[in-house]
């Protein structure tokens, strides 16, 4: 009897070898995301481009850098806000604020911070704590346009009032609008805030650690990762804490069931609070 064999849907590999040309060709691996996600923003970036196959894209892409340059952008996800999910910066306040400040220098990382809000946000809850003058944050992105955002420090004055309510949900007490210069229809963080900030391209599923820190945040980067992918985040984030450092997942991600739950504690379980402890 013949074996039988299933094919694999066109589709599918026409993905796979998308993906695979855009990782050799500008080294973002998009691989191990999770493949519904990916297939809807190539879908998208084909409709774009006025092609009507994923093979047409990828020969598009390889063959012009600004087709390329417009794929990452899709396949990036960038989706923040200042004081976003406030009951998590609440969380900070209660939980982590004390612990830190056992510290005569503290080290933070924020891994995967897309246009910058998240990061500022800590920074205005560390200055209120008095802990910002000591302290260094490392905010990262594999996507140079979001950091170049988040590096200037300016956003529409639209949203300013979402934000604020969002602050004083997370427990902030002070006027929200002082920490900016207001710029016509824009606001740019103060400039206090932006100088402890060093930002940076990394991409968690292929740069390594490159410090210790006291606090990292991760948060609603791993649910885009297949297990693989977040089993090997989470090695690296483990192996990026200092003894006792907190980590902070996103609220629909958990250490639960992986390989890595043993070396850590968990202080919040709705936050998503962990502490290494291994």
């Amino acid at each position: 009897m013949k074996p039988t064999f299933h094919a694999e849907p066109l589709e599918e590999i026409e993905l796979s070898l998308l993906l695979e040309g855009v990782f050799r060709a500008t080294g973002h691996d998009f691989r191990a995301y999770t493949r519904a996600t990916i297939r809807r923003r190539v879908l998208h970036a084909v409709a774009a481009e006025g092609l009507r196959t994923i093979s047409a894209l990828q020969g598009q892409v390889l063959r012009d850098p600004a087709a390329m340059q417009r794929l990452r952008e899709t396949l990036a996800i960038n989706v923040t806000g200042m004081f976003r999910d406030p009951t998590f910066f609440q969380a900070l306040r209660e939980q982590v604020i004390p612990t830190l400040r056992t510290h005569p220098f503290i080290r933070v990382w924020h891994a995967g911070c897309s246009t910058g809000e998240e990061v500022y946000s800590l920074a205005i809850l560390l200055s209120e704590a008095g802990l910002l003058e000591r302290t260094r944050l490392y905010a990262t992105d594999m996507h140079a346009p979001a950091l170049g955002v988040a590096r200037q420090g300016i956003y529409p004055a639209a949203k300013m009032n979402a934000y604020e309510a969002a602050y004083q949900d997370a427990g902030g007490q002070a006027d929200f609008r002082r920490y900016f210069t207001w710029q016509y229809d824009h606001a740019l963080v103060r400039a206090d805030l932006r100088q402890p900030i060093i930002w940076g391209q990394h991409n968690l599923a292929t740069d390594s650690s490159f410090n210790e820190f006291h606090l990292i945040l991760c948060r609603n980067v791993l649910i885009y990762f297949t297990r693989p992918l977040q089993d090997h985040v989470k090695a690296l984030l483990h192996d990026s804490l200092t003894p006792f450092g907190i980590l902070a997942l996103g609220r629909h991600e958990t250490m639960d069931f992986s390989v890595h739950a043993p070396r850590f504690e968990c202080l919040n379980l709705t936050e998503k609070l962990y502490r290494r402890v291994g």
